[in-house]
């Protein structure tokens, strides 16, 4: 059913502000154009109204989520490229089309370590795509193989490389043409979605990573801190160099220690600490130079096993504290006198993303790190091929071989008790983190909508309802569960009575 003049009202909702709020109000789109309109100036300056008025009986209409790391689903992996472009297609549109269900309307497909020479093909084909009826996807995220040995996760560890030539290195392995700056990346494709986005996980003390990251950020590109046990000097110094956001918060990263809390320690980041008199400097403590020289032996032992069947966020490798060496410092601050007035920062703290599937991290976790920093926090699946509200519990096909056990929401190895992984969905992430952390529905919304909109710079066109943004939005009863989604001002799917 469409209107007759393309304007379509919303009404008896509930709508989630950019500030995490819910408010009672009415929302005006215009179908033909796929945009949310300012009904305001709808009505009072063109003189029009909706002929269509759609009473949603108290429910949220919420933008649709955004999912910026997700590995595959619906029994297709993006990292796995078989020789035949139109497979590898066809696989992308179906996951595309079915993945609206779970309420995300855009997504970015995420590869990990792969043979290098798969790279320059892959991400060439994950090019921003959108189509009437499926979420859009929104370009890549290439995870690896620039990352830490001991903290690699199901990465196959013979594919792992350092960066030793700085940007040569990055564009060697992702091919020129995908590290070009981004209207040149985007003009190159065929013009049909003018929203595009890259990121790269990568570690920071992994040689050649650290000098590359103002590169690819003038290029456009979003660098995330992941799979790297980077100190907190290391971890700061990559943030001042233009790293955006932490990948998989607690999961392929050193845990918090109280002498160094590393990556996760950014949540916290002291002013102090961030400011040009700090007492820190970045440096490679010998623990973590020890630590970058993995045995060969090792290394060829790893390669033997080959990549884990798991998930890839999970390692094994326990990675000491580094102890910083701090300077005595008097003097060089004044100091606050206004109650709750907060020092100012020389950086702005990363977003982090979280797998609220209660298996990656513990509820306690998660509500520790949105307690600290709430305005960077991002919801992810980081799901697996297997994702798929409809699939049974069973054994099921993982790639080389090995298989899954699916109980739930959790994933084993075959014939253990090894914990592999969740299909968990990102609605339900939303729900588990309202429940985990205390917060309202819609703060948890506000996750993963508005927050990976801002951390990718699309904040005016996705996960917002501002007058303009496109029209994908997700309707949600008042426990948060999926009731229908449109794309572009179009329902694309709706729950089965």
């Amino acid at each position: 059913m469409t209107s007759a003049n393309g304007l379509i009202c919303f009404t008896n909702c509930l709508l989630p502000t950019e500030e995490g709020e819910l408010v009672q109000k009415d929302l005006w789109i215009d179908e033909r154009r796929g945009v949310i309109l300012d009904a305001h100036h709808s009505f009072f300056q063109r003189k029009e109204r909706p002929d269509r008025v759609i009473d949603l009986g108290g429910n949220i209409l919420s933008p649709g989520f955004l999912d910026i790391q997700i590995n595959g689903a619906y029994n297709f992996d993006f990292s796995v490229y078989e020789g035949d472009d139109e497979a590898y297609r066809t696989g992308l549109k179906r996951v595309a089309e079915k993945i609206v269900e779970t309420g995300v309307t855009s997504l970015l497909p995420t590869i990990i370590t792969q043979e290098r020479t798969l790279y320059p093909k892959i991400l060439h084909l994950l090019r921003p795509y959108s189509s009437p009826n499926s979420a859009t996807l929104l370009g890549w995220h290439a995870e690896g193989p620039f990352i830490q040995f001991a903290k690699r996760g199901a990465h196959a560890p013979q594919f792992l490389v350092p960066a030793k030539e700085g940007i040569k290195s990055f564009e060697d392995v992702y091919g020129e043409a995908n590290l070009a700056d981004t209207e040149d990346w985007l003009m190159a494709g065929d013009g049909q979605n003018a929203v595009g986005v890259r990121v790269i996980t990568a570690a920071p003390e992994i040689d050649g990573v650290m000098t590359s990251i103002e590169e690819l950020v003038r290029r456009g590109v979003v660098f995330s801190v992941g799979h790297s046990i980077a100190t907190t000097d290391i971890a700061t110094a990559a943030v001042q160099h233009g790293a955006r956001l932490i990948t998989h918060l607690f999961n392929a990263m050193p845990q918090l220690h109280h002498r160094d809390p590393s990556i996760i320690g950014l949540l916290g980041a002291s002013p102090h600490l961030s400011s040009p008199g700090s007492p820190t400097q970045p440096h490679f403590p010998a623990a973590v130079a020890k630590l970058q020289r993995v045995p060969s032996v090792v290394k060829r032992a790893a390669a033997e096993e080959g990549a884990k069947a798991a998930s890839e966020a999970f390692d094994d490798a326990q990675t000491p504290p580094q102890t910083p060496v701090l300077r005595a410092q008097e003097g060089l601050f004044d100091l606050g006198l206004q109650k709750g007035k907060v020092a100012a920062m020389s950086f702005e703290r990363p977003f982090y993303e979280l797998i609220v599937d209660g298996i990656h991290s513990h509820p306690n976790s998660v509500r520790l790190a949105y307690s600290a920093y709430p305005e960077g926090c991002i919801l992810i699946t980081d799901a697996m091929k297997i994702l798929d509200p409809s699939l049974k519990d069973g054994v099921h096909e993982w790639r080389d071989g090995k298989r899954f056990v699916k109980a739930g929401d959790k994933l084993y190895l075959e014939g253990t008790d090894t914990l592999a992984g969740s299909v968990v969905t990102l609605d339900k992430c939303v729900r588990n983190f309202s429940r985990f952390t205390g917060c309202s529905l819609g703060e948890a919304i506000r996750c993963a909508t508005f927050n990976p909109a801002r951390c990718l710079g699309l904040e005016s066109r996705k996960g917002t309802l501002r007058p303009g943004a496109d029209a994908d939005l997700v309707v949600l009863d008042r426990r948060g569960k999926v009731l229908s989604t449109w794309v572009a001002g179009r329902e694309v799917w709706t729950r089965a009575e």
